[in-house]
């Protein structure tokens, strides 16, 4: 039976996870190193489940009793009893791993360690743990409160019994699944990911503007935002950072980075969180 949850990172990801966990019920543990994110990270669920009341989604109840339910640490060691775990940290391997080594050896046996890694594979996650049947990949979409999808990734080792659990769980949360075996970027970014680089490549060729490109797939293919917006919404140095990882995960030429995107993440433009992308904000 699962009745508490701990997410580590508390950024853009992990506190719309924290929040989508505790709105359904669940007692959550957020963990991040940094004392200003944990506080950032609760002002904004706070925020969220404000509007989320203003407009009628959740009863103005809930605000207080899903707050109530979120504890913040900066210690993993606070994670020992959790049941399931969700490592949401910034989309880099070496980190990840880590967290997977100190995680494994702090929760109790039977805790289930998920990640919402968008492309670094399941397998070689779970490889660093002693429960590699426990380790499943649980990607959800961003903002996490309003989207519907979460993409459960099987690892070599995972167990029936841990992908069943985790697709409970998906379904407690009022979301709806999307299977994807453990190759890298999944389904969404597989598809997403190339995309948005060949619009990249569109604006590097002068092929069109940057309004254009947006425009002409905004309009002409009925998406809700272009490709160069989304990219500055999810944050250029991750659009490189998965590009990256199915370039090296395929050997693939078709997968290759636009220079343009790895110029404009080196002069530290990432979009909106930075305040320029492809976009001024």
């Amino acid at each position: 039976m699962i009745k508490t949850i701990g997410v580590l990172g508390a950024g853009q990801m992990g506190n719309g996870i924290a929040h989508v966990f505790s709105q359904y019920g669940y007692q959550v543990v957020l963990f991040d190193i940094a004392a200003p994110q944990l506080e950032k990270a609760v002002n904004t669920i706070s925020q969220n489940l404000e509007r989320q009341a203003k407009k009628g989604a959740i009863p103005e109840a809930l605000v207080g009793e899903t707050m109530g339910r979120i504890k913040t640490t900066q210690e993993m060691a606070d994670l020992a009893g959790v049941d399931f775990a969700v490592e949401a940290v910034t989309e880099h391997e070496p980190l990840k791993l880590e967290i997977f080594r100190k995680l494994d050896g702090i929760v109790k046996e039977g805790a289930i360690l998920a990640s919402n890694t968008s492309s670094i594979p399941i397998t070689k996650i779970a490889s660093v743990t002693k429960r590699p049947d426990k380790v499943i990949g649980m990607h959800f979409m961003n903002p996490v409160p309003v989207m519907k999808l979460v993409e459960v990734i099987r690892g070599h080792a995972t167990s029936d019994e841990t992908f069943a659990c985790t697709s409970e769980l998906v379904a407690k949360l009022e979301k709806q699944k999307a299977v994807s075996q453990d190759y890298p970027g999944f389904i969404v970014n597989r598809i997403l990911i190339p995309m948005i680089n060949e619009a990249v490549f569109a604006l590097y060729e002068g092929i069109a503007s940057v309004e254009d490109i947006d425009k002409g797939m905004k309009l002409g293919t009925n998406q809700p935002m272009g490709p160069l917006t989304l990219a500055d919404f999810i944050g250029l140095d991750t659009v490189l950072a998965i590009a990256n990882v199915l370039y090296d995960g395929f050997k693939d030429p078709k997968y290759r980075p636009c220079p343009l995107l790895v110029k404009m993440v080196n002069a530290g433009y990432m979009g909106r969180k930075s305040g320029r992308g492809f976009y001024t904000y």
